[in-house]
């Protein structure tokens, strides 16, 4: 089959790291998801997914059937089509994988909807207990998912927060479930909520902020990321600057 074409390493004096900065909605209002990295950004909305690549930004949007979730991989813009019961690359040199029902995808592995998880190379690796409704991998290299509204960590099975919450956030050391959109850095967090992308520290002083739609927000390259419905981005300094001109 093919298809057409649509952390640590990220900030030097901010992030140390190599792995996707991903943000991933799972019981909010909206059904975008986005996965953040070196190499740009990816997303889906109602079905539809898409890549927007560095430098350019350009969206590729290709038809590869009903979407559910999206991350990266080795560089590579994933998409999962659980009708299909695989896994394929939305742009570049076309890869599928053929993996059953997917219901989550991390920068690691492929989750499916009885817990069982695979590489991206199909190999079997830990499996979780149950249907994960959101995966991430963090800022210390593991797997987290929302399994039962709760965010556990999937090597050891721990249940990291027993209450859960309808955002993954992304830490440099792991991460943390959030009420809002957000990514957390050694520099501060980033969040968007009332209608603001703000830059707050550690106490939840907030340092800088602009108005801005709902969304999803992470870190590519030196720059924050958003990407709103209808797959709007808009890119900005690490102090909330924005340049222009936006993707």
């Amino acid at each position: 089959m093919r298809f057409a074409s649509a952390a640590l390493l990220t900030f030097a004096a901010l992030l140390t790291a190599c792995a996707p900065r991903i943000v991933q909605p799972a019981s909010s209002g909206s059904d975008l998801r986005a996965a953040f990295s070196e190499a740009g950004v990816v997303w889906t909305e109602h079905g539809k997914a898409c890549v927007a690549r560095v430098p350019s930004f350009t969206a590729v949007c290709p038809e590869v059937g009903q979407v559910v979730d999206v991350n990266w991989h080795a560089g590579e813009a994933w998409a999962a089509i659980p009708a299909a019961g695989i896994v394929a690359t939305l742009d570049h040199a076309p890869q599928t994988l053929a993996v059953g029902a997917v219901t989550a995808l991390s920068a690691n592995a492929i989750y499916r909807q009885d817990g069982s998880a695979l590489t991206y190379q199909g190999l079997p690796v830990a499996e979780v207990p149950g249907r994960p409704s959101a995966a991430v991998t963090g800022g210390d290299g593991l797997d987290y998912v929302l399994l039962g509204g709760q965010l556990v960590r999937v090597s050891d099975g721990r249940v990291l927060d027993p209450l859960g919450g309808p955002f993954l956030t992304v830490t440099p050391g792991g991460v943390r479930v959030t009420s809002h959109p957000a990514v957390e850095t050694t520099s501060g967090t980033y969040w968007l909520r009332n209608g603001r992308l703000e830059r707050v520290d550690a106490a939840g002083t907030v340092l800088a902020g602009v108005p801005h739609e709902a969304g999803l927000v992470g870190v590519v390259g030196e720059d924050i990321m958003t990407v709103t419905g209808g797959g709007h981005l808009r890119r900005f300094t690490a102090d909330l600057r924005e340049l222009l001109p936006n993707p």
